[in-house]
Parts: C-alpha cells; sequence; structure tokens
C-alpha cells in the first residue's frame, strides 16, 4: 500500500502500476481497500488499478479532527486523489457507499471518463435499507461506547446479522472480520467512523441531486446489480441505467450488495467485456 497526504490527512491506496488505462475503484463505509483484491486479480491484466481506502472506519491512519466525513467530503477526497495523481480518463468504479461518492465525483469531475456504479446508495435510499439505519443509529454513540458495542463484532454469528454485514455479503466473512479490526483497536479509528456516521447521512437529498446531475453525464456508464439485493433496491439499478445518456444495466445472481466479495469473476468480467 502506498500513502498520499492529502487534505483530510494520510491515505492509502493500492496501485498495481503500468501503463495500461487507468481504473479506479471505490469501497463502502466500515470497509476497506481489500473488497476488491480478487476483482483487482482479473482486471489488473488490463487496467493500472487504483483502490484506495478511504476514511470510512476501515482506515488504519485517523485523520485530521476538522476533516469533512460526509458524502460531499469524500468526494472530495477522492478528487483531490485524481487530481494529486494526475490520472485522467478514469473508469470509476464504485459499489455499496463507495457508489454514492462515485456519482457525486463522476457528475462534477472531468478526469472520469467511464462510470460503474455496482449495487449502491442512490435517490431517497439513504442511510440504505435495514442496515444502514442501524448503523447510523450507532452513530450517535459516544466514540467510546461505540467502539465497546462493536466489540460483539469479533464473534461471526453478530457479524451475520442482518443489521451488520449478513444482507450485504453471503460469501464475505473473512475480508468483513478484518475491516472491523481498526474499529476494535484504534481509538482514533472508532472517532472518525462516529463522525462518518454523523456526516454521511445528514443530507437526504444529496443523491436525489446527483441524479439529476448525472442525467447530463455522456459518457459511458454501466450500471450493475445484486438480482435479489435487500439493501440496494434492484430498481434503483433500473432507473440509474435509465436516466444516465449511456447507461447499460447488468445483474448478477447468487449475490448480494458486494458483489466484489460474492461474484468478483462475473463482476470483473462484465466490466471488462463492457
Amino acid at each position: 500500500m502506498a500513502e498520499i497526504e492529502l487534505g483530510v490527512g494520510i491515505v492509502e491506496y493500492r496501485d498495481t502500476g503500468g501503463d495500461g488505462p487507468v481504473m479506479v475503484l471505490l469501497h463502502g463505509l466500515l470497509m476497506d481497500a481489500t473488497l476488491w483484491d480478487a476483482v483487482i486479480a482479473d482486471v489488473s491484466r488490463s487496467f493500472r488499478v487504483i483502490a484506495p481506502t478511504l476514511p470510512l472506519g476501515a482506515h488504519r491512519t485517523a485523520v485530521h479532527a476538522d476533516a469533512d466525513l460526509s458524502l460531499a467530503g469524500i468526494a472530495a477526497v477522492t478528487t483531490e486523489l485524481l487530481e494529486r495523481l494526475e490520472l485522467r480518463d478514469v473508469t470509476l468504479v464504485g459499489n455499496d457507499t463507495g457508489g454514492a461518492v462515485a456519482q457525486l465525483v463522476a457528475a462534477a469531475s472531468p478526469r472520469v471518463g467511464r462510470l460503474v456504479l455496482v449495487a449502491c446508495e442512490a435517490f431517497d435510499n439513504l442511510p440504505p435499507g435495514l442496515t444502514g439505519r442501524t448503523v447510523a443509529a450507532l452513530g450517535k454513540l459516544p466514540p467510546g461506547l461505540f467502539r465497546a458495542f462493536m466489540q460483539q463484532m469479533r464473534l461471526k454469528p453478530a457479524r451475520r446479522l442482518p443489521i451488520a454485514f449478513g444482507w450485504l455479503t453471503k460469501r464475505g466473512d473473512a475480508a468483513t472480520r478484518a475491516w472491523m479490526e481498526p474499529i476494535l483497536t484504534r481509538p482514533g479509528i472508532a472517532r472518525d467512523a462516529v463522525r462518518a456516521l454523523r456526516s454521511l447521512f445528514a443530507d437526504r437529498a444529496i443523491l436525489l441531486r446527483a441524479a439529476e446531475d448525472l442525467r447530463t453525464f455522456d459518457r459511458p456508464a454501466l450500471v450493475v446489480w445484486a438480482a435479489g439485493d435487500r439493501v440496494m433496491p434492484p430498481e434503483h439499478g433500473r432507473r440509474l441505467a435509465a436516466l444516465l445518456p449511456q447507461g447499460k444495466l447488468v445483474t448478477i445472481d447468487d449475490t448480494a450488495t458486494l458483489i466484489p466479495l460474492d461474484q468478483p469473476a462475473r463482476l470483473a468480467a462484465a466490466i471488462q467485456s463492457w
């Protein structure tokens, strides 16, 4: 993992290198860049892949106390990363909350040449479903109490609950266990997580506005959705593909929201064939 000092603080990122076209992969809340490991193993044969670990609760170095951890703030972090690394004509891919961030970045940044939205928050689904509403409620706790409450995430039965990761992934428990470690062991990360939870969902209309902006995104766009998603409504995938001028919809079976964990080969194939 490389590091870069941005306005919010230190951000880690994976860079596969090479001179191929650039793909940037964005993860969701309480996750890190390892969400994409299996996808990267496939697409890195054709792309230079950049996968940052955004300050969304599974990062390893606490950010500045005044860092903006709202959706708009995380989008600004992503845009700054693209600019500092001098990345252009990027294929921007986002899953879960990373897809919400990708919508904001794509609507505003000319550095995005192609957009891939993978089972993500959209329209009025903020916070998303039962899972998102539960996590948002936990953000009201003081950081110390939040960290104490999250200790139960050491146990697989707790992680597999619908209010945790149970409705987000069918096969990715090893990854979700690792994502919890920074919150459980580093007070500064628990503080950042609480700040993010309090900020990310504060503006509940932000993705409705983003959807209107995406109507003018005149570049190639792919929407990939889980057929039976219980957190991100499949209807939202259809609506996103319809409003994007060059939108295309692909539906994948036998997966929950975190398609990069549950069906990485099929996701990689969908992106590369498109």
